[in-house]
């Protein structure tokens, strides 16, 4: 069996552990993820695929009321999202799945139709923007990733193309946003009015303590294993390092070099790298965050005091850093 949304594949032991055919559809869907001794636990979906299946709603509830909505996500997979929609006003549950600490669980994005002459996406109250310049973003721009605006005009598209419209103009808006958005990490990277619509796969990962537990049980039988921080990481060290194992750890990099028995890449985009090889990184620097330091002369100096401080407290730990089109950027120590 292969996880259709990381293409990991699922060791046999793991598969003979789950007993439940409901259970192994689920992880066979990409929905559910197998853990070590069997059991599954599900996926959620990103705030962008529920603004996608609000937005999508919206528009199919010009013609009659709608309660579900077919999306496809951005890793691929189709699914099948919940909605109440008429009259070209619709909202949608965030469905936070099995990850417990998820500050967005159960949020509703609210979006509003109109038909019009080509598609625009206004993001209205609840939805953070950025109060200043980042790599990325300009100030004042709605916190939407570009995955995410992908997934929502593909959802518009849909079902402006189902009724005949030349386009619409839908508005997303998040009720309580803001309060929200207090229990995340967006005042940090510069974002203030509310939350962010982000979904690099389109779903939530369930990272509970039993997850990492079957995580660490992937490192520690590697090998070579290749840590990642993220989806972006993941793919691109899939396709660099085809005889590694390439395993997805998050935040949790001490605790999976600590369980690798053998050699150890590290590899990934540079914030939650350089975070935890030297969480004073942005000590004196007009940065706010990594990605920032990235784009200044600062930034090479930052990670040659990172690399040192590897070297010393992980003898042999290969690092590679890269920019989300997968060039590396930075390598050693």
């Amino acid at each position: 069996m292969i996880d259709p949304v990381s293409g990991t594949p699922y060791p046999d032991p793991w598969v003979a552990a789950c007993t439940s055919p409901e259970d192994r559809a689920l992880a066979a869907s990409g929905l559910g993820v197998l853990t070590a001794d069997g059991t599954v636990r599900r996926r959620g979906i990103s705030t962008g695929t529920t603004a996608a299946a609000a937005a999508k709603a919206a528009v199919l509830s010009l013609a009659s009321p709608c309660t579900e909505v077919a999306l496809r996500l951005p890793c691929g997979i189709k699914i099948r999202v919940p909605v109440e929609a008429a009259d070209g006003a619709a909202r949608c549950r965030k469905d936070p799945g099995d990850y417990p600490d998820d500050a967005t669980a159960n949020a509703t994005i609210a979006a509003r139709a109109v038909p019009g002459p080509e598609t625009a996406i206004v993001a209205g109250e609840g939805i953070g923007r950025y109060v200043r310049d980042t790599a990325r973003f300009r100030r004042g721009e709605p916190a939407i990733s570009e995955a995410a605006r992908a997934a929502i005009l593909e959802g518009v598209g849909e079902a402006c193309a189902e009724l005949g419209f030349a386009g619409a103009i839908v508005t997303l808006a998040v009720p309580g946003g803001t309060a929200i958005a207090a229990r995340t990490l967006n005042d940090r990277v510069g974002i203030e009015g509310g939350i962010s619509l982000l979904g690099t796969t389109g779903l939530v990962e369930p990272w509970d303590d039993h997850l990492a537990e079957s995580v660490l049980a992937r490192v520690a039988a590697a090998d070579r294993v290749v840590l990642t921080t993220g989806r972006i990481g993941l793919g691109h060290a899939r396709r660099r390092y085809p005889g590694a194992e390439a395993v997805l750890v998050g935040g949790r990099i001490g605790e999976a070099i600590a369980a690798a028995p053998g050699e150890v890449t590290l590899f990934g985009l540079p914030a939650l790298i350089l975070n935890h090889l030297l969480p004073d990184i942005l000590a004196g620097a007009e940065c706010t965050t990594v990605e920032e330091l990235a784009a200044t002369p600062a930034f090479a100096p930052a990670v040659a005091r990172a690399f040192g401080a590897a070297a010393a407290r992980y003898p042999g730990l290969h690092i590679v850093l890269i920019d989300r089109s997968g060039a590396i950027i930075a390598e050693g120590p």
